[in-house]
């Protein structure tokens, strides 16, 4: 069984994401390892070069910033990854540059990979989410956040990145999948005030033009993060490779998970989910 992983990244210096711990995360389960490196305001490439692994190929990509709507050009990046990996892989495995895999689950996703390889039917896997809030201590625990996406698919070049790379589509119709037991760690919203701050302001801009961004998107030195509606206390251990970015954390947030700032009907739909684990009117974007 052969094994590929790929991402794509732009100015992760200047807006402080963890792609070096993201790739590090599954480059054990990967032959090769595919960064397409877009134009950047920063050293983004010779960060990818310092993880100096001899997986890793970079390929330099220009990014069409009039692509703004609904995202278009993360999935467009996203494909252009996926088409630069070897032909003779049997998966393909994907992330972002603010998603980190815990080592516990390496070999999990490794014998889901060969269980299923031999099954086209199976065009992807699935994996479970926890998203990061705020810091390190707390998860997203409302309706707003994804339960579960596609990280695992075929090296089949007739499935693309579906939207803004959330997800994945063959032939526009969404992949029938095995979900695995494996959490993906996701970081994107956990940064210095003033980081995240810099990447809402520019990551809007990647879905809108630029009057909307200058009326809906706040100016401001950084980001507010009490605004949140629901979180929940993490009990649990982070993967390893985000240690030493934890261990560097040098801002404070404070949330009581028992203050939760819903309206009715989603304290009633997320009780529902609470007790029978069924989110009512959930989006998925692929069949099981």
């Amino acid at each position: 069984m052969k094994v590929s992983g790929f991402t794509f990244i732009r100015n992760a210096i200047k807006y402080d994401y963890p792609v070096v711990e993201a790739i590090t995360s599954v480059l054990p389960l990967c032959d090769e390892f595919v960064v397409a490196v877009g134009n950047s305001d920063d050293n983004t490439r010779g960060l990818i070069e310092s993880i100096g692994s001899p997986k890793i190929r970079i390929i330099d990509t220009v990014w069409d910033d009039t692509l703004r709507e609904g995202g278009r050009v993360l999935a467009v990046e996203t494909d252009k990854a996926f088409d630069a990996l070897s032909a003779d892989s049997d998966w393909a495995i994907y992330i972002q540059g603010d998603e980190v895999l815990h080592e516990q689950y390496l070999d999990t996703l490794r014998e889901a990979m060969q269980q299923w390889k031999d099954h086209p039917e199976v065009e992807g896997l699935l994996l479970n989410y926890l998203h990061f809030y705020g810091s390190y201590d707390f998860t997203g625990d409302s309706r707003r956040w994804y339960r579960r996406e596609v990280r695992v698919i075929r090296n089949d070049k007739s499935i693309r990145s579906y939207r803004d790379a959330q997800g994945f589509r063959k032939n526009n119709k969404p992949l029938k999948v095995k979900p695995v037991k494996a959490t993906m760690h996701h970081y994107g919203w956990v940064k210095p005030p003033e980081f995240q701050q810099a990447k809402q302001e520019y990551f809007h801009k990647l879905w809108h033009n630029d009057e909307w961004v200058e009326k809906k998107v706040p100016k401001a030195d950084a980001f507010d993060y009490s605004s949140i509606d629901s979180l929940a206390k993490f009990t649990g251990t982070h993967p390893a490779v985000i240690q030493p970015r934890i261990n560097r954390q040098n801002w404070q947030f404070t949330f009581d998970p028992t203050k939760k700032k819903l309206p009715f009907k989603s304290r009633f739909l997320h009780g529902i989910e609470a007790l029978t684990g069924w989110r009512i009117g959930e989006y998925r974007n692929y069949r099981i």
